[in-house]
């Protein structure tokens, strides 16, 4: 009996499963199947893991890349900081006993488990300065802002960004980059949020309940929408001849030949490991730094879901799963 139980839990492992749309009410921590790494894999042992706020509401959290429904109850949570575990076979560039983190592809089982699979391409090593809670907190929020930043609007030295949504998980990082990449940094955010931001490098903090930011922002050569709805519609308003409006909220409104003067894009951030690799020789240089909100243990995943899901949060909330 005591040999099976150890096979048995040696097979196992506690985990987050998603059982039904509709929100952290059909959460449950779980016993799950252990995954096992196969060619090109890398099993890691999760030492926390972030929320991501709108994750149940994708339909890429509840099938697979073809798009069949998952054959057993998905487990969210695409950040990840942990210890590489095990490798599968052809994966030479990464040890057991690695510490690791990743932003995850979203049509695979995610990180709120004792283990979750990545790939070497998903991968970087953790920022030295980081714990695993810190870690975790980074991946998908930073990727996103550089990709925004850096990959689609081409932010470079002297220009104006304005970041709407700078308190957010997004937003923070976004401040924070452009800051370094020697922008002049414009955010929107709550009177509560002011210093905050002044802090992580804004120029000028706009409270939007109280006042219209196309009233004091002119010619921005980067808008980086984070908030959608209105906000995205009035940034036509404030972006120069030539400038970005980029969005991770809402995609393109109808065609209005009054927009065709700046560029529009909305986009999806994809894992990669070589951007986590740059931005965390910023982390280690102190350069930028990791904003949490709260941390909850993986047990308590519901309640953690329901605190992110309220909005309005000051950084990410994270999952510690070990340690």
């Amino acid at each position: 009996m005591d040999s099976y139980l150890r096979t048995r839990k040696e097979r196992t492992m506690k985990a987050i499963r998603v059982h039904g749309r509709g929100g952290p009410d059909h959460l449950s921590y779980d016993d799950a199947p252990k995954p096992q790494p196969g060619p090109g894999e890398v099993l890691v042992r999760v030492g926390a893991t972030a929320i991501i706020a709108t994750e149940l509401t994708w339909d890429e959290t509840y099938q697979t890349a073809a798009g069949d429904p998952r054959p057993q109850p998905p487990i969210p949570g695409h950040d990840l900081a942990g210890v590489v575990a095990e490798v599968g076979p052809g994966v030479s560039d990464l040890a057991i006993g690695n510490e690791v983190y990743a932003l995850t592809a979203f049509d695979r089982d995610g990180a709120e488990a004792e283990y979750a699979i990545a790939l070497p391409s998903e991968l970087a090593p953790k920022p030295r300065k980081l714990d695993m809670a810190q870690a975790a907190a980074v991946p998908l929020s930073a990727l996103t802002a550089w990709q925004a930043l850096f990959v689609h609007a081409n932010l470079s030295k002297g220009q104006t960004a304005l970041i709407h949504g700078g308190a957010g998980g997004v937003g923070s990082y976004a401040v924070q980059l452009a800051h370094w990449a020697g922008a002049r940094v414009i955010t929107t955010a709550s009177t509560r949020h002011h210093d905050f931001l002044r802090g992580l490098g804004a120029d000028q903090v706009i409270d939007y309940t109280t006042t219209p930011f196309e009233d004091v922002v002119h010619d921005a050569d980067v808008v980086f929408d984070t908030v959608g709805g209105e906000s995205l519609e009035r940034s036509w308003r404030v972006v120069k001849d030539g400038g970005v409006v980029v969005s991770v909220v809402s995609p393109r409104p109808v065609d209005d030949p009054t927009r065709t003067r700046a560029r529009f894009v909305w986009f999806i951030v994809e894992p990669s490991g070589e951007q986590l690799r740059e931005i965390g020789t910023l982390i280690d240089a102190g350069q930028i730094q990791p904003i949490i909100s709260q941390v909850f243990p993986l047990a308590e995943a519901r309640e953690a879901w329901k605190a992110a899901s309220s909005g309005h949060a000051q950084g990410k909330i994270v999952l510690r799963v070990e340690g």
